[in-house]
Formats: structure tokens, sequence, C-alpha cells
């Protein structure tokens, strides 16, 4: 097979998350111990950092994998879903997997998947953790795919686990209380492995001091012991900060190129898991942690954050994708200078929109679109749906043709946003 060939095959023959939802999701871990086994068990073979979270595992992902990279590592990072190609979700050192070793481990294990009939997230776990351990890489960054509990990831040991924060997401598979959700991720806290939490919130701080007592897992809260303020910059391309640590200031000014308001918590959860990384040994200095952060976007080709598509109109996109994410998105779009708002949105069949859409703003125009996914509400769905809490604007084929009508209709002052979900997104960066 070639490369293309053993995409389809892999889309076609194995259940994906990511096109079909929650089909694919499996209530245990009995594949992915199967397949470890069937591969000689690679978790065992690095070492790792595990990051669970609704929102902000990737960012916070990509930026440890920048400071680690900067500090002179081999690093792997495992993060899904994918944007544009299937193999940004395996990268070393913030390279691809090559399409030969996707192509190769596909023939070897092809047979003996087809008996263990693993699903497609799965499998992916399968050739990341594969691919780590033959590369002998130093450390490897890997983001839960959905949950924690029972999430294919959750058979490493790493050094130590980050969980960024908790919000409503996938209800119908992780709960529909916060406090459900976070038992759910704080599922991959090991035992006498310290446990970093991005957010403290009321309803999860007594749920993961719980989980973590009877673990015996060291348990850190990033924004109890790390501030960061945001200081002026005269570069559209960067954010500045000023960083404290127990009120004391650690650094003067550290820049990242990740431009979305919602990354200072990022900033925090990604910092206090570095500090647990040197207390274990781990050399990283204060100047490798300022070039990792300044070069994110560089390192690691992270895409889809607050990104910048076009100057004139400002053109902007975002992955959020639930109600956390999006009154984070809100948030910024309303401190970004503009005269009106024109709002390419699309989202997904599988989960309740209704809480999203009625946080949209009323006054902005619409262009409704549908991601080329099986999993996409049809335009004319979400167009009705929308409708119903105030928001009015046309249905468009595909995302290109709603991005084409939004840069027709949008004068020069006038901002573009591209969001709803992470597979539209796709379509534009």
């Amino acid at each position: 097979m070639n490369y293309q060939q053993t995409l389809d095959y892999l889309f076609s023959q194995l259940p994906m998350f990511q096109r079909i939802g929650s089909a694919a999701y499996k209530a245990d871990l009995n594949n992915t111990i199967a397949i470890c086994k069937l591969l000689g068990n690679p978790e065992n073979k690095f070492k790792s950092i595990h990051i669970a979270g609704t929102n902000g595992k990737g960012s916070t992902s990509h930026m440890l994998a920048s400071i680690l990279q900067a500090s002179g590592l081999k690093v792997g990072l495992y993060t899904s879903p994918h944007l544009k190609d299937f193999r940004e979700r395996i990268k070393i050192n913030g390279a691809m997997i090559s399409e030969k070793y996707v192509i190769d481990f596909v023939e070897k294990y092809k047979n003996d998947f087809e008996k263990i009939q693993p699903s497609f997230f799965e499998m992916t776990v399968g050739l990341a953790f594969d691919y780590f351990a033959k590369e002998k890489v130093d450390i490897a960054i890997v983001e839960v795919g959905l949950g924690g509990r029972l999430d294919s990831t959750n058979v490493l040991t790493p050094e130590v686990s980050v969980i960024t924060n908790i919000s409503f997401d996938h209800t119908a598979l992780l709960g529909n209380t916060i406090e459900k959700i976070a038992k759910e991720k704080a599922g991959i806290i090991k035992s006498g492995v310290s446990v970093v939490i991005g957010e403290t919130q009321i309803e999860t701080k007594n749920v993961f001091l719980k989980i973590a007592k009877e673990k015996n897992a060291n348990v850190f809260f990033a924004d109890e012991l790390f501030r960061v303020l945001p200081i002026s910059s005269s570069d559209a391309l960067l954010r500045k900060y000023t960083v404290m640590h127990k009120n004391e200031v650690v650094f003067a000014e550290l820049k990242c190129d990740l431009l979305g308001n919602y990354q200072q918590k990022n900033i925090a959860t990604a910092l206090c898991a570095i500090q647990e990384l040197i207390q274990k040994g781990f050399v990283i200095k204060k100047e490798m942690i300022l070039l990792g952060m300044q070069n994110v976007i560089k390192q690691t080709g992270l895409l889809g954050r607050w990104q910048i598509l076009s100057q004139s109109p400002l053109s902007i996109a975002d992955t959020g994708h639930n109600e956390a994410g999006i009154a984070e998105v809100l948030n910024q779009i309303q401190h970004t200078p503009h005269e009106h708002l024109h709002f390419v949105l699309g989202m997904v069949s599988d989960k309740d929109i209704s809480k999203m859409l009625y946080m949209l703003p009323k006054n902005a125009t619409y262009y409704f679109c549908k991601a080329n996914i099986p999993r996409a509400l049809p335009a004319s769905e979400l167009s009705l749906q929308a409708s119903k809490f105030g928001l009015k604007g046309h249905v468009y084929a595909c995302v290109q043709d709603a991005l084409i009508a939004a840069q027709e209709h949008a004068k020069k002052n006038d901002l573009i946003f591209i969001g709803g979900s992470t597979f539209t997104v796709a379509e534009v960066v």
C-alpha cells in the first residue's frame, strides 16, 4: 500500500472518533493493552508527560515540547486530532513521522490488528508509542484523546501528569456534571506520580485532592503557584508576560508566540509541570524556558490557536469548540478592535450546541457551513438551530465558500472569525 491507501484503510476499516463520534469510543483498555503487548510494550521504553483536560491540552503540550526541545532533548509529541495531515499527531522535535513509517507499521501489523479489532485511536496510540520507543526519545509529551481513565494513552506511567481544566464536553461519554467529568480526567493520576492541575475550580478541587491522596501523588494547582500577568507588546505576533511564582518575579518578560488571551492559564500550567520535571532531575535552564515559550509555533508547528490568517480585514481562526473554549474566544473577540464581526461557523452533530449558540453575539453576521467530515452538522440544520437564538446569516455548501463570502462582505476594519469546531478551522489554516 502507498501512504494514501494506508490512510484510506485506517479511516475506513477502523472506527475513528474524529469522524464518527461516540461509536468509536471503547469503554476499556483491553485493546490498547493487547496492542502494546504485540509491540513489545513500547510504552515502558521512554519517559513521558501525560496531559488530560477539557481545554488547553494541545497548547500546553506544545509549550512543554518546545521548552524541552530548546533544552536540547529529543522530544516526542502525540496530540489529536490533526488539522491537515494525519502525521501531525506524531512528531519528534517538531518533525512529523514519515509516511514510510506509517505504511510499514500498518503493513507489518495489519493481520494482527484485524484479530484485535482496535479503534482508529487505539491503533494510532500503538503507532506513536512504537515510534517513540524505536527512535529513543528522551521524553514524550502525550495528550489524552478523550477523558482520561479509559483513554488509550492511559497505559503510561509518566514523570508527571497534567490536567489542564474541566468543562462540559463529550458529556454523553464522560458524565453530565463537572464532578463526574473531573473523575474521568483524574483517571490519569498514577501511584506516586505528581499531578499538576491547571485551574483551581470549586467543583473539581476536592475530586483531584481525594484521588491524588488515594494514589499517594503530590498535587500542585498551577494557578495558585504561578501568576502570569500580561504586559504591553508592540509586536503583533508575540505576547509578553511577567511571571510570578509565590509572589516572586521569576520572569520579568516572558514572550509567547501563541496569541490567545487564554494562553495565560496554559503558560502557568506548563511552567508548573516544568518545575516538577526540574525537581526530578531534568536540566532545564531559565533561558531555555524563555526560548521555548517564544518559539512554540516555530518549533512544534501548532496551528489553529487564535491564528491570524490575514490582516485586512483581520481574519482569525481558533479551535475552541465547547462552552469554556467559546467563552474565551468571545472574550478575546470583544477586546479585538473591529467595526463589524463576520462569523464563519461550523459545528458537529453529536453534541448539544444550544448553550454555545446562546453565548454567541447576536449582532454579528453568520456564515453557516459544514466541514467535510461525517460528524459535521449540516449547515441548514445549524442555521435553523442558530435562528432560535437570534443569530442571522446565510448557509454555504462548504467552509471555503463561507469564508469567501465573508471576505467579500467584510470591510477593511471588520473582523472575520472562523470557528465552532476543530474541523471547520482545519479547512482554512
